[in-house]
């Protein structure tokens, strides 16, 4: 059985209507992302942050899962699939799919301050108070600018067994999900799902680039190449 491994970024989800990480000028939704998305940011005014993270867990809660997130799940039952996310939204879970890796976190969870192995489901709003069981201050379960991604190495283990690695989505130029790609065996097929693709079959013998969003794209390559 094949083992497909599949890298997913923002623009899988742009279509449900997730906003992107960033927009042209380096904002987040209006936010200079250090502000939001840091732990100095977090230190230095908590209830920005939170409420920030808050409005993001709203939105998750009124959007669904597009047609690009349904076909992925259809490769199940012909393959082996592993999904990992750049998203901290769970569209790929509400979806179908079952085998799902977080590289930055999870906007439906929650996690103490005190100690970062304490996780807990959370679909309301953090707010300042909100303790978790050792009475720590609870904050967004999303890994932020100049943390530690504690799922890379997991990802990347992922990343050396595919049969086949696909690219939706995500233009490959942030780092560590972006150095990924490298962990794959020689000649593996990479085909990249983006309309505007940030990496060149150049760099990459193996590659082959469909240049339409997530939806059509994901569409073309299931039914040409597999």
């Amino acid at each position: 059985m094949k083992n497909i491994v599949i890298l997913t970024g923002a623009g899988i989800s742009a279509e449900s209507g997730i906003k992107t990480f960033r927009d042209a000028d380096g904002l987040w939704e209006g936010h200079d992302i250090m502000k939001v998305a840091s732990p100095q940011g977090f230190k230095k005014n908590p209830e920005l942050v939170l409420d920030f993270y808050n409005q993001r867990r709203r939105q998750l809660l009124r959007v669904k899962p597009n047609k690009a997130h349904l076909d992925l799940v259809k490769l199940e039952k012909k393959y082996k699939v592993n999904i990992i996310t750049q998203n901290v939204d769970d569209l790929h879970e509400r979806a179908g799919s079952t085998n799902v890796l977080h590289l930055h976190g999870e906007l439906l969870k929650s996690r103490s301050t005190y100690n970062e192995n304490l996780v807990y489901n959370c679909k309301t709003a953090i707010n300042l108070g909100d303790k978790c069981t050792k009475n720590s201050q609870l904050r967004p379960h999303i890994v932020w600018f100049g943390e530690q991604v504690p799922m890379l190495e997991k990802a990347a283990e992922i990343t050396a067994t595919a049969d086949v690695l696909v690219i939706i989505g995500t233009s490959m130029q942030v780092y560590p999900a972006a150095s990924l790609i490298n962990y794959i065996r020689h000649n593996t097929p990479i085909y990249f799902i983006d309309p505007k693709p940030a990496i060149i079959k150049n760099d990459f013998p193996s590659l082959t680039i469909i240049k339409e969003v997530a939806s059509v794209g994901v569409k073309k390559w299931m039914n040409k190449y597999l």
